[in-house]
């Protein structure tokens, strides 16, 4: 672990920083909303709420072809739109959201394999 002092406006902040490697166990993350998955050992990707709100559309079926970026689902929040995107090229296995379903921040909304 390192640790760096950051000056902004004039404040000086102490941070720091530990080196992570990647494992056998793959964690996405996507940066644009900040959605969780994480593979287990069967291959499943979970795809998770990144907070919470309500279900606008789904525009995935079940045993469906999907690519990485590729929209799954609008999250309104705040009354905003929130696309959220597959973290992974795969095959939708299973769809636990539909319109309307008010969701909790991570809570699982479908599994990609």
């Amino acid at each position: 672990m390192k640790i760096y002092k950051v000056k902004v406006n004039g404040k000086v902040y102490e941070v720091e920083l530990e080196s992570v490697s990647e494992n056998d166990n793959k964690i996405a993350l996507s940066k644009e909303n900040n959605q969780v998955s994480s593979n287990t050992s069967s291959d499943k990707v979970v795809v998770a709420s990144p907070m919470q709100g309500t279900i606008l559309s789904v525009n995935v079926s079940l045993n469906q072809k999907v690519s990485k970026g590729q929209v799954l689902l609008i999250l309104e929040a705040m009354k905003l739109e929130n696309e959220i995107v597959s973290p992974v090229d795969g095959i939708v296995k299973e769809i636990k959201v539909s319109k309307g379903t008010s969701v909790n921040s991570k809570q699982e909304l479908l599994i990609i394999e």
